[in-house]
């Protein structure tokens, strides 16, 4: 399945191969992974980041292909939670539509997708008003 650094999928010989880089499924993974409710983001580097900062997408930051020994590939899945999901919830969801995804799209049968939730990120709070911190009576009193 893998040739070097691409993955031919079987066919027939007829037409002739066809051959997927890795990072058409790494773009494939991320992309349906991060549309799982309760996900936040994934995992990036360094340079995913600076690369999103100048207005580049990076869907296939946190994503790791491995090919097994006996042909399979299998993915490794960094990404950050919400806060308030149920983990296992949301990495059992992911690892369903991910492994659907590439099917259908590529024919590849992932062996595994291992979910490694990094972080949990809290939801952002609205800014205090301080004119709400204290009452007019109180102010009135401290006047006095």
């Amino acid at each position: 399945m893998a040739e070097g650094n691409k993955l031919t999928i079987d066919n027939s010989a007829e037409l002739g191969d066809i051959v997927i880089a890795p990072e058409v499924i790494e773009i494939i993974i991320g992309i349906a992974a991060s549309k799982v409710d309760g996900v936040y983001g994934m995992r990036g580097t360094f340079a995913n980041n600076v690369a999103e900062r100048l207005g580049r997408q990076e869907h296939g930051k946190g994503i790791s292909l491995q090919t097994t020994e006996d042909g399979g590939v299998s993915v490794d899945i960094y990404c950050y939670l919400n806060y308030g999901v149920s983990v296992p919830k949301v990495a059992l969801e992911m690892q369903e539509k991910v492994k659907q995804q590439v099917l259908y799209m590529t024919g590849i049968d992932l062996q595994e997708v291992n979910i490694h939730v990094v972080a949990v990120v809290p939801e952002k709070l609205a800014k205090v008003d301080s004119t709400d911190l204290f009452d007019d009576d109180e102010e009135e009193e401290a006047d006095d």
